[in-house]
């Protein structure tokens, strides 16, 4: 008999399949996180674990760092810094003898 594949919540995993990805992925899933597209343009991320009974896939919450992506605000920090920067002359050595 074949396995059933089922597709699932991370909040919705039964205590079996909870004890599964424990035991796949025991440092974490973070690196193991595939992004699943579905109709048009729409998408999730999900996660593979395999019990006696069936193959899930399992949709797992993905917390995507966009900071300073397309951040104009913090662009114009950058050049701000860079323009005080060139005010300042180079330090040249000294050309006054030490006693």
């Amino acid at each position: 008999m074949e396995r059933k594949r089922l597709v699932v919540s991370y909040s919705n995993v039964t205590p079996e399949v909870l004890e599964a990805i424990r035991k796949k992925y025991p440092l974490g899933y973070t690196n193991h996180v595939m992004k699943v597209k579905t109709k048009g343009d729409d998408f999730f991320f999900a996660i593979t674990v395999d019990t006696e009974e069936a193959s899930y896939l399992v949709k797992v919450p993905v917390k995507i760092d966009t900071k300073g992506i397309n951040d104009d605000d913090n662009l114009e920090d950058i050049n701000d810094e860079k323009e005080s920067e060139e005010a300042f002359p180079e330090n040249e050595p000294s050309t006054e003898a030490e006693d």
